[in-house]
């Protein structure tokens, strides 16, 4: 048992995946976080940043393929986990409002990135890559409303091209600009993640979200989320 919690410790660790598992964990976890709504609490703006740092490293291990298609490969997983998302949201529909409750599955998650999805229509799919948590949610439930493939598509590619390779480049080209960069790396992705989560945490603690009407006192759904059929051409 304690070398499950030690594992699982270990996968909120960047510096640990990286060092332990290199591109193969990190393209894991990646689409794990992406596209399995059991993925949500893994580092992944943190792991982005922190693999950019040793990009040079991971491609010199990986064929000494180029840097930049080490990013692309990232990307592309993305892209993947998000569309095994959608595809699971789709077919599992309504159901996953009625699944109880476990360790890893929280309803309120899907009500949140029904919310989100909402508020922000299709754009809600790109802006939710840089939102821990709402990232992992959001193509279930776009798949769950029926969303136009093409305009998912379109926000999925968008979104992943722009989320890897910001996060990436970013901690490739500061490492190079900083040269102790990685010196400070634990203090650097306390920094991310507080960056990162602040806009739901704040959205958690102060906003007036409605997420509470949606259950009753045993936590069962009250309502179903509305699903649109989809026109056949």
């Amino acid at each position: 048992m304690d070398q499950i919690i030690d594992f699982f410790k270990h996968l909120i660790d960047p510096e640990w995946i990286i060092a332990h598992g290199g591109l193969y964990l990190i393209l894991g976890i990646v689409f794990a976080e992406t596209g399995l709504f059991v993925g949500f609490f893994l580092p992944g703006d943190s792991l982005l940043f922190v693999a950019g740092i040793y990009v040079e490293e991971l491609a010199a291990h990986f064929f000494n393929v180029p840097y930049i298609l080490i990013i692309a490969m990232i990307a592309l997983t993305g892209i993947i986990g998000n569309m095994v998302g959608y595809w699971f949201g789709k077919k599992s529909g309504p159901l996953l409002f009625k699944r109880k409750d476990t360790f890893l599955f929280k309803k309120k998650h899907l009500w949140q990135a029904k919310e989100f999805y909402d508020k922000y229509g299709g754009g809600a799919i790109f802006v939710s890559r840089f939102l821990p948590v709402v990232r992992t949610f959001a193509p279930i439930v776009a798949g769950i409303v029926n969303m136009e493939r093409k305009k998912f598509m379109f926000w999925n590619v968008v979104g992943s091209i722009s989320w890897v390779f910001s996060m990436m480049l970013a901690g490739h080209f500061l490492n190079k600009a900083i040269p102790t960069l990685k010196d400070h790396l634990e203090w650097i992705i306390i920094i991310i993640v507080v960056i990162t989560t602040l806009p739901v945490a704040i959205k958690f603690i102060f906003g007036k979200s409605p997420i509470h009407k949606h259950f009753d006192e045993f936590g069962n759904p009250i309502e179903q989320p509305p699903v649109k059929e989809e026109i056949k051409s």
